[in-house]
């Protein structure tokens, strides 16, 4: 252990005896007597309405005489269904991901010819600036790629000639270029990692301006270039899911926040980055990942239903896994018969496994879990709420399937969700102009000033 360590865990060790006793959770009965939206959320598990988008629908539940409603649900691009896009570019045998890119940052739907041409910029663009692989990525790698992704993104403010400019179509060729160079810095930012925390080669592939985005993608951070066709579809299909999910989630909220100040959108983009990071929100695939190889360490018999059912309800009980009591890749915040995001998932995840069958076992784990869990939920908590299963719990098994390490999950979320970011980014600069200023109401009690020397 070196003494810059030994220093760095002593200074924590006495600022975490200082943190004691000041920074404790306020109880629920306390934002309920002041009237604060605890997360903004209201009592019935809704959010508090903050803003007004064009961007995209998250449908979940009705108000019916002011009640919650369950639905199937529903997320719409622009005014249009995801299932429906991603259905029909199936059927037309199309990547689809540069289609949705273009329809939530202009609004409409692409012509043929419109859409080939913003593919070929795409293409275009990948490339990143002279330098920028050896200064800002190999130069100092990270363990985790989502803050290499971040400071990626930041350093990009440096080699643009027109950085601080909010004009909408100054943001929108950055953007753009954003969205075309995400998957650049992620694989390379993937690469180092390998190489320099993992011992393994430093594999560097130009990125390729003719493939789709999710061909490119894994011609990049597999070494020897290859992919099934089956499997680049799959994986368009994970990016478009992915794409938009409303103002109101955490990353977009950010951007948009961040946004509101005027500041530039590398710094609005970074931000929302920091964001997704979070293992409440995009980092709950990995957080899923991990609880089911919990449980298949702890689970005999992955199809026995009470075998499985059991285990369950000590992770409810908050006596296995992590401790939270939490389940994760069950329930959402909006979606509450179905989320459609998991729906398209599975579909193809069917497909997928037709091919790889040695994750068929597993497959039906998942899905035994997914239809155990409101039961448990109605058992340990009595809830009689209706629980899906959210895009999470199946996400990180088809990128398992896929070969993608764990380290890329939520990495490659951000690749996806840079495109809704940007069109909130837009929306909040151009549509709103007001800064958000929230307010906090402060509990603390007034005190008299105590002189240094009488303290």
């Amino acid at each position: 252990m070196s003494i810059e360590k030994d220093k760095t865990e002593d200074l924590e060790n006495i600022f975490q005896k200082k943190a004691e006793g000041l920074y404790l959770p306020f109880s629920k009965e306390t934002f309920k007597r002041h009237d604060v939206k605890k997360g903004l959320r209201n009592d019935d598990g809704t959010g508090v309405v903050a803003g007004l988008t064009s961007v995209g629908s998250v449908i979940g539940y009705e108000l019916i005489d002011g009640k919650k409603t369950p639905i199937p649900g529903q997320l719409r691009y622009r005014g249009y269904s995801l299932s429906d896009i991603v259905r029909s570019c199936e059927k037309e045998k199309r990547f689809g991901f540069e289609e949705v890119a273009y329809l939530l940052l202009f609004g409409q739907l692409p012509d043929k010819n419109t859409l080939k041409k913003f593919t070929t910029l795409i293409g275009k663009l990948r490339p990143l600036p002279d330098g920028f692989v050896e200064d800002m990525i190999l130069k100092a790698p990270s363990e985790n790629i989502m803050n290499k992704l971040a400071r990626s993104v930041l350093a990009s403010y440096s080699y643009d000639s027109n950085p601080d400019e909010t004009t909408a179509g100054n943001i929108l060729r950055q953007s753009i270029e954003l969205a075309a160079r995400l998957p650049v810095m992620t694989a390379y930012g993937y690469q180092a990692k390998k190489h320099y925390y993992d011992g393994g080669s430093l594999i560097l592939h130009t990125p390729q301006e003719d493939l789709s985005t999710a061909e490119n993608l894994l011609y990049m951070i597999r070494s020897d270039n290859r992919y099934t066709r089956e499997e680049a579809e799959m994986l368009d299909v994970m990016l478009m899911i992915h794409a938009e999910h409303g103002g109101g989630n955490n990353s977009a909220f950010t951007a948009r926040v961040v946004s509101s100040s005027g500041t530039d959108t590398y710094s609005a983009i970074a931000a929302a980055i920091g964001s997704l990071k979070g293992p409440k929100h995009g980092g709950a695939n990995a957080k899923v990942m991990a609880m089911m190889n919990n449980i298949e360490e702890n689970v005999s018999d992955w199809e026995d239903k009470d075998e499985v059912e059991a285990y369950l309800k000590k992770i409810l009980r908050r006596e296995a896994f992590d401790g939270s009591g939490l389940i994760y890749g069950m329930g959402h915040a909006i979606y509450t018969m179905s989320d459609p995001r998991a729906v398209l998932l599975k579909e193809r995840a069917e497909k997928l496994i037709a091919k790889k069958t040695k994750f068929r076992k597993e497959y039906r784990l998942y899905n035994l879990i997914e239809e155990l869990t409101p039961r448990v939920f109605a058992d340990i908590k009595g809830s009689d709420k209706p629980m899906c299963a959210n895009v999470d719990m199946y996400s990180g098994f088809v990128y398992k399937m896929l070969g993608i390490p764990e380290e890329m999950y939520t990495p490659l979320f951000a690749i996806s969700r840079v495109i809704g970011w940007s069109a909130h980014r837009l929306e909040e600069v151009l549509g709103c102009s007001r800064i958000i200023r929230p307010a906090y109401k402060s509990i603390v009690t007034n005190k008299n000033y105590i002189c240094l020397k009488e303290r």
